[in-house]
C-alpha cells in the first residue's frame, strides 16, 4: 500500500453524524429558535417566581411592598379631596346630599367612586342630573339641576310636588307651601301634568276663581271654580272645549249664574247644570209663561 492510499484510509469523514445533523436542521428551524431564545427564559424565570412565591413569607412581602407603594402615591398633596363644594342645589337638596354621601376628608381621589355617587344622587326625587369632577385645589365639585315643580298633586290626603313631566319632586306640608302652583287632584293626575299645564294656562282668564282640576276616571278632567262650579271637560280636545267655555262666560257671563256645572263631554251637545234653586226658579217662570199662553 502506497502513503498516498494509507493517508486516504485514515482522512476522517467530513460528513456530519445523524445526530448533528438533526441539530442543524432543527436550528433552522424558526419556532424553535424562538422558544430557545424567548420561552427557555421565561420558563427559567417562571420557575423561579414560583419558586419564590410558594412561600408565604415572600407572598407577604411582596403584597405589603405594593400596598404600600401604592398608599404613597394615592396620598400626595395633588391626589387628596379636602372638601365638597355643591353647586345647583337648594339648600335643603344640598343638605340631603350630604347625609347620602357622608365624606371624611381629607380623603383619596383614588377612594372616591363618582360614577356611584352620581348614581346615589340622582335618586334624589328633586335632581333631576348631577355632574361631578374633581377639581384643583382638592375639591369634590358637585353641580345639581333640580327638578321644577309645576302643579300641586293632591291625592289621598297628602300633596305632593310634581314636575312638568309628572315626576314627583318633594312632598308639601300644606296647600300654603306653594300657592303659587295650581292645585291637581285624583287618581292618575300625575299622569297627564302636561296636559293639566296645558289647562291652567288656557284657564288665565278664570285664575281668580280657579281653585284646581280633577282628574276624572283616570281619563279626562273637571276644571273647580269657586262656589263649587266645575266644567265638565271631554276626553280629547280638552284645552279647545276649555276655551270655549271661557269664550262663551266672556259673551254672555254664563259663569256668573247660578249654575253648577258646564258639561262639554259630549262636544256636539254641551248642557249647563242648574242648582237646585235655579232649577225651581226655572220651573216658576215656565208655569207662568206656560198660563199665559193658555188664556
Amino acid at each position: 500500500m502506497t502513503p498516498e492510499q494509507a493517508q486516504q484510509v485514515h482522512r476522517p469523514d467530513p460528513a456530519p453524524s445523524r445526530l448533528k445533523y438533526r441539530l442543524e436542521r432543527l436550528m433552522l428551524t424558526p419556532l424553535f429558535r424562538f422558544a430557545l431564545r424567548v420561552g427557555l427564559p421565561l420558563a427559567v424565570v417562571a420557575g423561579a417566581a414560583g419558586w419564590y412565591f410558594s412561600y408565604e413569607q415572600h407572598r407577604t412581602a411582596v403584597t405589603d411592598t405594593i400596598s404600600e407603594i401604592r398608599n404613597q402615591i394615592e396620598t400626595r398633596p395633588e391626589f387628596m379631596v379636602n372638601l365638597m363644594a355643591i353647586d345647583g342645589a337648594s339648600p335643603d337638596v344640598a343638605e340631603d346630599i350630604r347625609e347620602i354621601i357622608p365624606l371624611d376628608f381629607p380623603i383619596s381621589s383614588f377612594d372616591l367612586d363618582l360614577d356611584q355617587m352620581r348614581e346615589t344622587i340622582n335618586g334624589l326625587d328633586a335632581v333631576r342630573q348631577a355632574r361631578l369632577m374633581i377639581r384643583q385645589g382638592g375639591v369634590l365639585q358637585i353641580e345639581v339641576t333640580e327638578r321644577v315643580p309645576v302643579v300641586l298633586w293632591r291625592m289621598g290626603g297628602q300633596l305632593e310636588l310634581l314636575d312638568r313631566k309628572g315626576v314627583r319632586v318633594r312632598p308639601a306640608e300644606a296647600r300654603s307651601d306653594r300657592p303659587d302652583l295650581p292645585v291637581i287632584a285624583g287618581r292618575g293626575a300625575d299622569q297627564a301634568v302636561p296636559e293639566a299645564v296645558a289647562l291652567v294656562q288656557a284657564a288665565a282668564p278664570l285664575k281668580d276663581r280657579l281653585r284646581g282640576l280633577e282628574r276624572i276616571g283616570e281619563r279626562r278632567w273637571d276644571v273647580v271654580l269657586d262656589r263649587g262650579q266645575r266644567i265638565m271637560l271631554p276626553e280629547t280636545g280638552a284645552v279647545r272645549a276649555l276655551e270655549r267655555a271661557i269664550a262663551m262666560d266672556q259673551a254672555v257671563d254664563m259663569l256668573a249664574r247660578d249654575i253648577a256645572a258646564v258639561d262639554l263631554r259630549l262636544s256636539q251637545r254641551p248642557s249647563l247644570r242648574l242648582n237646585g234653586e235655579a232649577i225651581e226658579d226655572y220651573r216658576q217662570i215656565k208655569a207662568v209663561e206656560t198660563g199665559e199662553k193658555k188664556r
